[in-house]
This record gives C-alpha cells, sequence and structure tokens, in this order.
C-alpha cells in the first residue's frame, strides 16, 4: 500500500487558497474601476467635506 503524500494535499490547497484569494482581490479590483468606493474611500471624502464644510461656515 502506498503511504499518503501530504506534502502534494498541502501544495495543493494552498494553491486553491491563493487562487481564491487573487480572484477576490480582482472582483474588488473590478468593482473600484467601475466607480464604486470602498468604505475607507468613502469615510475619507465624508470627512473631507464635513471639514470643508466647516471651513466654509466660519467665513460667514
Amino acid at each position: 500500500m502506498a503511504k499518503p503524500n501530504y506534502s502534494f494535499e498541502k501544495r495543493k490547497k494552498e494553491l486553491e487558497r491563493q487562487k481564491k484569494k487573487d480572484e477576490k482581490k480582482n472582483r474588488k479590483t473590478e468593482r473600484n474601476e467601475d466607480g464604486t468606493e470602498t468604505a475607507e474611500e468613502t469615510d475619507v471624502a465624508e470627512s473631507a467635506t464635513e471639514e470643508n464644510s466647516a471651513a466654509t461656515a466660519g467665513k460667514e
């Protein structure tokens, strides 16, 4: 009886995980290129808008 090759199974799982991770990254990249923003980008844009409106209010 042949003994199992655990190294091969481990490598196969690692490749599957990496492939899944890359696909997920590509989906996120495509979504960002379409014009939708990530949560971080939205937070930065909102805080910049709040700072601008506070500065404008101070000038009046």
